[in-house]
């Protein structure tokens, strides 16, 4: 049985000022899956409701905080309450933002990293698993065409044993201090109260860490990591220089920074097998590089009949036309709604549409982070993932 409606969306964060939850509204919208129903979108009840009547929300679905949004939802009928929730705040509020909305019976999908510390994160993971409902976190960069190519070629062993990976995020847009000059995303972003123990590795080397776990299949096992706050004043890193051991003897490299000037996104990941090996860049995102040993480098491209069922399935259009980081985005909103629609209607999942990054990835994500601050606190000893 196929359901008859589209999965309805609840937002919490997102509003007025807000970079991210723009990007998940219109992942969200993408496919035509899902529809926004109801919101929490600002701490402040003012520009919470002036947000949600600028998505054309009914007033009395635009709530003044989280708890009543889940309180309220949840006293609605079956067919008009919310299915999930999309948290889009700053990291603080991921943690007791999820805890409420589970508890409330609504599944999750939150906005990475998964919670404020690793406690918080194994408490949540143990909440999703005593609930039975669904926890989805945006590593979007998991929904790239390619990037499932990658995977699909590496664990169907075409490059052997896997012996390196080179994984790097270089960001130039906190090279000064623009914390200082009240910027909203950087002011949150440097500050501990609210980030987490982390700046740039919880920003963005959690996104390393996540695509190198997620290709390989591998698991960092221990790290040594050197973090520095360049910028004068700064609380929190905005660079770090990793060195990685995985489980099953391979050795990697990660490197990120907020301070790289000039670079822009540029996420890239280069790993090397016994026979083979492969390359690709985020701000490149529809080609694949793949290397053989003692044969012509190949450049693999979205769209074509060529790629593995799981790349394929995650295509939308023909190979030529460009797909980027909004689609790859809306492929996370598109399977973790294809899960909610299946459970609605008794259904399996789709073997292809199931794949979206988990609790799992959010706790391994939290000790990642912790593990890198201990080991640069320690004169970058080697120091195991918790």
């Amino acid at each position: 049985m196929t359901i008859k409606r589209k999965i309805r969306m609840g937002m919490v964060g997102g509003g007025h000022g807000a970079f991210i939850g723009g990007v998940h509204r219109i992942a969200a919208a993408l496919d035509q899956q899902i529809e926004l129903v109801c919101g929490a979108f600002s701490s402040d009840p003012d520009r919470s409701k002036s947000s949600g009547q600028d998505f054309f929300l009914p007033e009395a679905r635009c709530y003044c905080d989280y708890a009543t949004m889940m309180t309220e939802e949840a006293k609605l009928p079956e067919g008009e309450r919310m299915d999930f929730v999309a948290i889009v705040t700053p990291n603080h509020l991921h943690f007791p933002a999820a805890k409420a909305a589970l508890e409330a019976g609504f599944h999750v999908l939150s906005d990475k990293p998964a919670t404020f510390n690793l406690a918080e994160a194994k408490a949540l993971a143990e909440m999703v698993q005593d609930t039975g409902l669904l926890y989805g976190l945006t590593h979007n960069y998991t929904g790239y065409p390619m990037i499932k190519q990658a995977r699909e070629m590496v664990h169907s062993g075409e490059f052997g044993k896997i012996r390196k990976v080179v994984v790097e995020y270089p960001q130039g847009w906190l090279a000064t201090p623009l914390e200082q000059e009240d910027q909203k995303q950087a002011a949150w972003r440097t500050d501990p109260k609210r980030s987490g123990a982390a700046g740039c590795i919880g920003d963005i080397g959690t996104h390393a860490e996540n695509l190198a776990e997620y290709i390989t299949g591998l698991k960092i096992k221990e790290l040594a990591a050197d973090l520095t706050a360049f910028v004068d004043g700064r609380l929190l890193d905005d660079d770090g220089n990793i060195l990685l051991r995985f489980e099953g003897g391979a050795k990697g490299i990660l490197h990120a920074s907020q301070i790289s000037v000039g670079e822009e996104n540029s996420l890239n990941i280069r790993l090397y097998g016994e026979t083979g090996g492969l390359e690709w860049h985020q701000m490149e995102p529809n080609s694949l590089r793949i290397h053989r040993l003692d044969k012509p480098t190949q450049i693999y491209r979205t769209g074509n009949a060529y790629l593995g069922e799981s790349a394929t399935a995650h295509c939308r259009i023909p190979a030529g036309h460009p797909e980027g980081y909004l689609e790859a985005f809306a492929n996370i909103y598109r399977n973790f709604a294809a899960d909610i629609s299946a459970r609605l209607c008794g259904e399996s999942k789709h073997e292809n549409l199931h794949d979206y990054p988990t609790i799992e990835d959010g706790v391994r994500g939290m000790a990642f982070i912790e593990a890198a601050v201990a080991s640069s606190q320690n004169n970058a000893a080697w120091t195991p993932l918790a």
